[in-house]
């Protein structure tokens, strides 16, 4: 994994523990866990001996490290030593980003500034771009998109498809339950369905996602919980990043903020992969709205 990835990484540990915690086994949740805990106490321990404080064996170890991302503990052990020597240096001081009712507008803007920052962090360590070369292929080279997204996933829903329509795709965003599972019966192979959910267990997104995989439509999932219901119907699972949610900035915020990374990742993805098609159609889109940016 290259350097300035990792640094990314470290960054966000403690975040992406949280994130795939659900999809780990408890072995494997006791050792992330504890390298998220104390990076600097774990960095000085072999393979050995973190197995032995956590209670679980060796493999177990490997595993955990190759889950977070690194191809193994050796790799993850370099990572916790930068990551304990920037916490030393003081260099990324700590903010608490939980928002309280007088804080001043000074201070909301800081905090959330912090916390959308790490949760992009999170969401780019996290990406499988296997997952999304896969998912890139297949929409670039598809018929017809539909996109599935209800609340602020529907509105990560749109941003995609309008996205998608100017670069001369035939997409459509549904947040109408009926309408999403109406459009996916006529899906077939050469089709794509993307489900947007946060969760990962919005029925009125999965349902039309298990409609359009059943009819053979290649089906993509954005989620943030890899192992939730919606994954059953995915060939392709995109995972975002989950955030600490506090009453002032509630999972919708942090979602959106993850989500919309995952989609400008997809959408430049496909505008390279049909560049000399999709050139043409951004120049004459935005000649065909200039009008409106004079006035």
């Amino acid at each position: 994994m290259p350097q300035d990835v990792k640094e990314i990484f470290g960054s966000a540990l403690a975040s992406k523990v949280r994130t795939l915690g659900p999809s780990m086994t408890r072995s494997m949740q006791r050792v992330a866990e504890a390298v998220a805990k104390d990076p600097a106490g774990c960095a000085a321990l072999t393979v050995t001996g973190l197995a032995e404080l956590t209670g679980t064996s060796e493999a177990t170890v490997v595993r955990t490290a190759r889950l977070l991302g690194y191809p193994g503990y050796r790799d993850l052990r370099l990572a916790l030593a930068g990551l304990a020597a920037q916490q030393q240096s003081g260099r990324s001081p700590a903010i608490t980003t939980d928002i309280a009712v007088d804080d001043s507008l000074a201070d909301v803007v800081a905090k959330l500034a912090y916390d959308e920052q790490q949760t992009l962090a999170d969401t780019a360590a996290g990406l499988d771009t296997v997952q999304l070369g896969a998912a890139v292929a297949a929409t670039a080279s598809a018929r017809r998109i539909d996109v599935y997204g209800v609340g602020a996933s529907g509105l990560v829903a749109q941003d995609l498809t309008q996205k998608l329509l100017r670069i001369g795709l035939i997409a459509q965003a549904h947040s109408d339950p009926h309408l999403a599972v109406t459009n996916a019966v006529q899906l077939r192979s050469g089709d794509v369905a993307i489900a947007i959910t946060h969760s990962g267990a919005t029925g009125d997104v999965i349902e039309p996602l298990r409609v359009a995989f059943e009819h053979g439509a290649t089906t993509v999932a954005i989620t943030g919980r890899p192992g939730g219901a919606v994954a059953q119907y995915a060939d392709h699972v995109l995972t975002t990043s989950t955030a600490r949610e506090s009453e002032l900035r509630p999972a919708a915020m942090s979602s959106r903020t993850s989500q919309l990374l995952v989609v400008d990742c997809l959408f430049v993805g496909v505008a390279q992969r049909t560049y000399e098609t999709a050139a043409p159609a951004l120049a004459a889109s935005y000649e065909a709205l200039a009008h409106r940016h004079r006035r």
